[in-house]
């Protein structure tokens, strides 16, 4: 049985809502995630992508809560979605992953 990846923001269909889940940042930014909690990206937020910038999709342009925001793809990937198999339950208020 292979692994199932996680989904992120930066795959994100545009348009479609979403919950964030987890923040996940890279070993070479790991001030990211506190950033990104700063901006209001937090477990449990409504999220979505409103429009990705031709020709590359980079940067998107992001909807978290009330506030919209222009992210790198590196960026949004960082932001880990509930699976359409999950729902708000599994979410752990204030919990992220390292």
């Amino acid at each position: 049985m292979s692994a199932v990846p996680i989904p992120t923001l930066a795959h994100a269909i545009i348009g479609e809502a979403h919950r964030v889940k987890a923040l996940q940042a890279p070993a070479y930014a790991p001030e990211w995630k506190q950033w990104l909690e700063e901006l209001g990206f937090v477990a449990g937020e409504h999220v979505a992508v409103l429009a990705r910038a031709p020709p590359g999709h980079d940067p998107l342009v992001v909807r978290i809560g009330q506030s919209t925001f222009a992210l790198r793809r590196a960026e949004a990937d960082c932001v880990q979605l509930l699976g359409l198999d999950e729902d708000a339950s599994c979410i752990v208020p204030g919990a992220s992953h390292a």
